[in-house]
């Protein structure tokens, strides 16, 4: 908060428009590295929103090995200036070292906690019984499984309990502590 109230709207605005952008990018980034269904409503809704900026950036930058680099380019191009945006708004310097680490921790950070958001949704439908039948809960299960499946062969379910979900959350938090103290170490000049 800074004090003045347009100023304060605006970083409101910019924030909000910039971070959904942002998560509709992740989202899609997610779903094409972890293979899910494009064709599901909610894929479809994604590639919709978030093509127009990408296909442009993908005759520049191509895939390799099922990575989308485009999209991770424009995660960082969008977090960086909604970083800058937000700063300028505040009225302070804005020099290129701190926005580059703010951009690439954000970009981390979000994919951190999308995946453990993403687990914990997807744990909460598995113990309705119609989850099976949501096109959501599909796509859900579709991006987790990548992730939980090494936990489900090191601890198989005991007795129709999977712990699973619980180690990969463990280690989500885990690596965000970790990056957090490895991006406090980095000199931002």
């Amino acid at each position: 908060m800074t004090g003045n109230p347009l100023i304060d709207i605006a970083l409101l605005l910019v924030k909000t428009v910039f971070s959904i952008y942002i998560f509709a990018v992740m989202l899609r980034f997610i779903l094409q590295w972890t293979r899910a269904d494009f064709y599901n409503p909610l894929s479809q809704m994604l590639v919709k929103i978030t093509n127009p900026p990408l296909i442009p950036l993908r005759r520049v930058i191509p895939g390799w090995k099922g990575i989308d680099f485009a999209s991770i380019v424009l995660l960082f191009i969008l977090e960086a200036i909604k970083l800058s945006l937000t700063v300028l708004l505040v009225g302070e310097a804005l020099s290129i070292a701190p926005l580059i680490i703010g951009a690439l921790y954000g970009i981390i950070e979000l994919f951190i906690y999308l995946m453990i958001g993403i687990i914990i949704v997807s744990v909460i439908l598995s113990w309705f019984g119609q989850s099976a039948q949501n096109p959501i809960a599909g796509l859900l299960h579709q991006i987790t499984e990548p992730m939980l499946s090494p936990f489900r062969r090191l601890i198989p379910p005991m007795g129709g309990l999977d712990l699973s979900p619980l180690f990969a959350l463990l280690t989500l938090q885990i690596a965000l502590i970790l990056i957090k103290s490895v991006f406090q170490l980095i000199p931002t000049m």
